[in-house]
């Protein structure tokens, strides 16, 4: 009895240890600096001009500076960031910065959701859309992810930043804010 007890609290004291440490891990979800975008896809546009229908972002920013994200769930810290990214998507419009996010949840209750919070913040350049819940097809997006942000520039990422659920912050949206000029200046 004495070997069983000790047997199962090594067994409990190791998965534990295993799953701490994968908790610690960084994520990697979407496509890693210095890899290009080298295919489209089409989600279904809730905001801009493509309103209610599927068209392709990518296609629309072309070669510009663009932050693509890719998103499970609407949350406060997620539409503060959205808020600021719409703003420097603004603020740098001479410079053709695009920005986009693609929800991957295709429910009618989300599109409403998203058209929703897209006016009540006065979202002006940012488009939201919808998209399959595993991601489109060759740009990496993790299931662990609930956020994935990629800056790219001429279709050549420059800045990755990923998330598990909860781990957006005030801190690390600055993080990503702070990764803009990777786009917006020529290195």
């Amino acid at each position: 009895m004495r070997r069983l007890i000790t047997a199962a609290a090594v067994w409990l004291l190791a998965s534990t240890f295993m799953v701490a440490a994968s908790a610690a891990e960084p994520l990697k979800s979407g496509l890693q600096p210095g890899e290009k975008i080298t295919t489209i896809f089409e989600p279904l546009n809730v905001t801009g001009e493509h309103a209610g229908e599927p068209y392709c972002l990518i296609c629309e920013n072309g070669l510009s500076r663009v932050a693509m994200l890719f998103a499970r769930e609407v949350n406060e810290p997620l539409l503060k960031l959205l808020t600021k990214l719409d703003e420097a998507t603004v603020k740098n419009q001479a410079a053709e910065m695009g920005s986009f996010v693609v929800f991957l949840n295709e429910s009618d209750e989300l599109r409403a959701k998203l058209a929703a919070a897209a006016k009540q913040r006065g979202l002006k350049r940012i488009v939201l859309g919808t998209f399959a819940a595993e991601g489109p097809e060759g740009f990496k997006v993790s299931s662990d992810a609930d956020l994935t942000v990629v800056l790219y520039r001429e279709h050549e990422v420059k800045a990755n930043h990923s998330f598990r659920k909860g781990e957006l912050t005030a801190a690390a949206a600055e993080k990503i804010l702070a990764d803009l000029p990777k786009i917006l200046t020529k290195n």
